[in-house]
């Protein structure tokens, strides 16, 4: 990539739907427009009504090419789910270059060597990672460009999604008339922002507490080993709360993101708040301590069910502790409380960039920061460019990508 390109990133939640515009420069990413919206039509991270999605959709991108005054073409989009699953592979190849010389091209061979492995019908490859490169027998290389050899090999792992779901959220982001530049596993994206090198070398959980569903990653030795999905999340510490205070969940939504405080010993006896209860004439009147007793056994439950999941996974301990993502983990204490359920340091990761410094942006972030690192292939915006209609057919899309791709291999 060079300097002054474009990235956008799409971060599609079960709340929230969120565009994100980065600029490269250097080495360096700057966050230059956010678009947010509702995110209607999504259910714990699955879509559900398609043409609301589409309209959340339009609605972020519109809100970022307001901020930033350019129109977005297309994006990459983040993808997680409890349908993700890794798979392990090997590629090998011959060295190209008469010196011997390994070069990008050669990489991108030995990779795309790997990809071809058996796959059921209903699943579909979204990406490959590499874990490590082999030059001549020689193991443990994380970048073999510039090395001299004649056979380059590939230790990797194929991320594959359902084939139904993946092209549902096709479906979406190209009917709101963005083309999709590639699809990024979320919370490898998220591993990018939230993580330090010594996190994943010694082994990390990552754990995004969204609103309607807990991801689960583990990093070991430097790579993603393991992802999996809990069917809970922010949502259901609103549900309680509307059913404990008597009121609408959507000013119960409001009435935990204002008042809400993860411990009750960390709650504040003088922050009063005022309900309008379903069936009442007059407010009710709360404290925060009122609301903890609520947030604090529904959060105890989740990380109780995080621990498990992962002594399931075979990690009773990780050295590097957990880190929290995710709009759940912008409630106060939560990491607190995190640390006596999941007995480990934990903490709560946050962007270091100005507009975006918030746990529910890492996703967007990282999506960002991850293609600047790992991929070529550019993002175009059009500047002052005239809109277009949401739902048009742009052509090229990711679907297109794919077919081409296994035309040219066969």
């Amino acid at each position: 990539m060079t300097n002054g390109d474009i990235i956008v990133s799409l971060d599609i939640g079960t709340s929230k739907v969120r565009a994100i515009i980065g600029e490269v420069t250097g080495t360096e990413i700057q966050i230059i427009g956010v678009g947010s919206a509702d995110g209607d039509g999504i259910r714990k991270g699955a879509i559900v009504d398609i043409d609301k999605t589409v309209q959340s959709i339009r609605a972020a991108i519109d809100h970022a090419e307001r901020m930033v005054g350019i129109q977005i073409s297309s994006a990459y989009i983040g993808i997680s789910g409890n349908h993700i699953s890794l798979q392990s592979s090997h590629g090998v190849v011959a060295v190209n270059s008469p010196n011997r010389e390994i070069g990008d091209e050669d990489i991108d061979r030995v990779l795309q060597a790997s990809r071809v492995i058996a796959l059921p019908p209903e699943r579909e490859i979204i990406d490959v990672v590499p874990k490590g490169y082999v030059v001549d027998g020689l193991t443990d290389i994380s970048d073999p460009r510039g090395m001299i050899g004649v056979r380059l090999e590939v230790d990797a792992y194929i991320i594959t999604g359902s084939r139904t779901i993946i092209h549902n959220l096709v479906r979406c982001v190209e009917r709101a008339g963005i083309q999709i530049a590639g699809l990024v596993l979320a919370p490898l994206a998220a591993g990018t922002v939230a993580l330090t090198g010594d996190e994943k070398k010694l082994g990390v959980g990552l754990v995004d507490l969204g609103a309607g569903q807990t991801t689960i990653s583990v990093f070991k030795e430097g790579i993603l080993e393991a992802t999996t999905v809990l069917p809970v999340g922010g949502d259901h510490v609103t549900n309680d709360i509307a059913i404990g205070l008597r009121t609408q969940t959507e000013a119960a939504e409001g009435i935990k993101l204002r008042n809400g405080c993860a411990l009750v010993n960390e709650s504040v006896p003088d922050h009063t708040f005022k309900v309008s209860r379903v069936g009442g004439n007059a407010d009710k009147e709360f404290s925060q301590v009122d609301l903890a007793h609520i947030i604090e056994p529904r959060l105890q439950e989740i990380f109780m069910m995080v621990r498990q999941e992962l002594e399931k996974m075979g990690y009773k301990e990780l050295a590097g502790g957990y880190v929290l993502t995710g709009g759940g983990a912008n409630l106060p204490a939560v990491d607190k409380l995190a640390e006596v359920e999941l007995e480990s340091s934990v903490r709560v990761a946050i962007p270091d960039f100005l507009g975006v410094k918030d746990s529910s942006f890492i996703n967007g972030v990282g999506i960002i920061r991850n293609v600047a690192r790992n991929f070529t292939n550019k993002v175009e915006v059009a500047a002052a460019a005239p809109r277009r209609k949401a739902g048009g057919n742009q052509g090229g899309g990711f679907v297109d990508k794919i077919k081409n791709w296994f035309n040219e291999f066969i």
